[in-house]
């Protein structure tokens, strides 16, 4: 497996687009609407809540403009996010959790995130052993698209 660092590089490269280090962008094996799928079905199996499917490519159809397939899933369990934001409200400001589904081209479908519990700790000061648990998030998008190899 390669680390989120070699994976940013990897897709800034191969797509051309530059984001930070921070971000981890998995290529998926499958198209795009069966990446989202996988991606959302995975994410509720294991008992996160789907607070938004944001549609971004039809809201820039909606206004005129076009862009590739691209959707913005808000998602998170509120057993983990509460005590989080209780310990520092401004941490709300990263929850809920988002994973971008995104393609790059037909045949180059991407699955966006960060890993919140470095940046939950970083920027807010939230103890590293209340967000240890955010870790699992990375291996769940990780298993949607082993899953979809399956």
């Amino acid at each position: 497996m390669t680390t989120e660092a070699t994976q940013a590089n990897e897709s800034a490269a191969s797509t051309g687009h530059a984001h930070p280090a921070s971000v981890t962008s998995l290529r998926s094996p499958v198209d795009f609407y069966a990446t989202l799928t996988r991606v959302i079905d995975t994410l509720k199996q294991h008992g996160m809540t789907i607070f938004a499917d944001i549609d971004q490519s039809a809201a820039a159809a909606s206004a005129g403009t076009s862009l590739r397939p691209t959707r913005l899933v808000l998602f998170g369990n509120p057993k983990g996010g509460t005590p989080v934001m209780a310990a520092n409200p401004h941490a709300g400001l990263e929850l809920p959790l988002k994973v971008m589904v995104w393609a790059a081209s037909a045949d180059d479908v991407r699955v966006d995130f960060l890993n919140p519990g470095p940046s939950l700790s970083a920027l807010y000061g939230i103890d590293s052993a209340q967000v240890a648990g955010f870790g699992g998030v990375v291996k769940l998008l990780e298993a949607a698209l082993t899953k979809a190899t399956g």
